[in-house]
């Protein structure tokens, strides 16, 4: 039986997490979507994804931090960062902590589908 990848979206924003989640499965990858970062590092109950996509600017943990913290407890699958206030710093830090891709947001689907297939041939490397 064929591995159908599990992509992880993190983002506060209801309408963001609906059309990343309807785009993820169009793609014909599983997906599972979470409101902030305590909450996707809460969920107990399922293996880690196969790949991640997060929003950067969140209450209670940035995008950023999350990263820290899953590389901090040895969790380690493909990032994609997004981000409507991108920084030259964050950018710079995500992406030599280990991140597939940092986006500006907007994010055009066709962008965000060749990362997300990048960064998943990149996780089964």
């Amino acid at each position: 039986m064929q591995h159908i990848p599990t992509v992880a979206i993190v983002d506060d924003d209801d309408g963001v997490r609906s059309s990343l989640t309807s785009l993820i499965r169009s793609l014909g990858y599983k997906a599972r979507s979470y409101g902030s970062a305590p909450q996707f590092l809460a969920d107990r109950e399922t293996d880690d994804p196969d790949c991640m996509i997060a929003d950067i600017q969140m209450p209670e943990m940035t995008g950023d931090e999350l990263q820290a913290a899953l590389i901090a407890a040895g969790r380690r699958f493909p990032m994609i960062f997004m981000t409507a206030f991108p920084t030259a710093i964050t950018r710079e830090r995500v992406m030599a902590a280990g991140a597939c891709a940092f986006l500006d947001k907007p994010a055009e689907p066709d962008t965000i589908a060749r990362h997300l297939a990048a960064a998943l041939a990149r996780g089964r490397d």
